[in-house]
């Protein structure tokens, strides 16, 4: 699989708000899948796995004070209720997507067939683990999140070396996340040293679902990611994630900005017929200053240049001086450019273009008939 499924991916980071409860999960997966079709947008679905009776130490399983090892136990769903939302999330068109805080989960996201796999910013220095995920050559993403310069360059050599389809988020890893915190700046900093790779955001925000989005797709970000939840039961939202109706905002402003950019960065765009057509209305045609015979070698003494400029008539972008008269001009009438011999004349897609920009003549001597009538 090539690094293409990266582009323009939201990741929705279910994370374990499904709170051990698989109806809770599956519907958080169904509220979203609307919320994706709706808008048109590619999105990933991603969940977490540990396997809990062994990440945790035997010592600690029963430990309430540490809040890590109490919600991990408080949020473990047993491996075939995570295989039904893996299928859920699929089922809805989805990407699926995993970050495995282990081995043995990286084993099950092979055995469930998960599209990529995500590495979370505590475990971009795990070596046993990144060599598991690695060994999959499953598409993988990362979050830089609090890791140095150093770090990531090992880390993004790591899977280059092996011809691993690889992203990297900016992240910052504060949760809530204000809009003084998001270094937005810091996309622009890791495409310039990683050229080569897919660059998103990852971001916690509390506030803005809109704004953001519109600075990190024009900065270049083309992977985004965030916290999803739902109001369900009365159970609390985090104040750094997402819900549908503000994902909602979100999708929309990416459209937004999508459009706003336009097309690819490393072609010229299309210049539409529209903008063509107006532009060519302010270029001033050449005129004769004077009565000139067949034959004659045009200089800059024999012609003036005014607007408007009309179908087929020589323009200032054309004119040269030396082009040589095959018919003759009375003095104020327009010059034709196929009419005369010159360089540019056997540049038959130049020739077509002159033969339909400007006004047409009829028009052109109308006005002047009415301005002349008026006087």
């Amino acid at each position: 699989m090539s690094s293409e499924i990266f582009e323009n991916l939201f990741v929705l980071e279910l994370a374990n708000n499904h709170w051990g409860r698989l109806d809770r999960g599956l519907k958080i997966i169904n509220d979203f899948a609307d919320v994706v079709r709706a808008n048109g947008v590619r999105a990933a679905i991603k969940l977490q796995f540990r396997d809990v009776d062994n990440f945790i130490h035997p010592d600690f399983r029963d430990n309430v004070d540490v809040r890590y090892i109490k919600k991990t136990r408080d949020t473990q769903l047993p491996w075939a209720s995570l295989k039904q939302m893996v299928e859920a999330v699929r089922s809805a068109g989805m990407v699926t997507m995993v970050t495995p805080f282990d081995e043995f989960s990286v084993d099950k996201c092979v055995e469930f067939d998960v599209d990529v796999l995500k590495i979370a910013s505590s475990d971009i220095r795990d070596k046993t683990l990144l060599r598991k995920m690695a060994a999959t050559g499953k598409p993988t993403i990362a979050s830089s999140g609090g890791a140095d310069a150093g770090h990531i360059d090992e880390l993004v050599q790591f899977f280059a070396s092996r011809n691993i389809p690889f992203a990297l988020n900016h992240c910052v890893s504060l949760y809530p996340s204000k809009d003084s915190d998001l270094e937005l700046n810091q996309i622009d900093y890791l495409r310039a040293r990683y050229p080569h790779i897919t660059i998103g955001l990852s971001t916690h925000e509390q506030r803005d679902w809109h704004d953001s989005i519109l600075i990190a797709y024009g900065k270049g970000a083309r992977t985004f990611e965030r916290h999803i939840d739902i109001d369900f039961e009365g159970v609390p939202v985090s104040a750094y994630c997402t819900k549908p109706e503000q994902a909602d905002v979100w999708f929309k402003a990416f459209n937004f900005a999508k459009e706003m950019c336009g097309g690819a960065v490393d072609a010229r765009r299309e210049v539409p017929e529209s903008e063509r057509r107006y532009l060519d209305a302010l270029v001033r045609g050449v005129y004769a200053r004077r009565d000139l015979p067949i034959g004659h070698k045009l200089s800059d003494a024999d012609v003036y240049h005014a607007v408007p400029l009309l179908k087929g008539q020589l323009s200032t972008r054309e004119y040269e001086s030396g082009e040589i008269l095959m018919q003759s001009v009375s003095a104020d009438a327009p010059l034709l450019a196929d009419a005369m011999k010159a360089s540019y004349t056997s540049d038959t897609a130049l020739m077509a273009l002159i033969a339909d920009r400007g006004l047409e003549h009829h028009a052109a001597f109308a006005a002047i008939q009415k301005a002349t009538a008026s006087g």
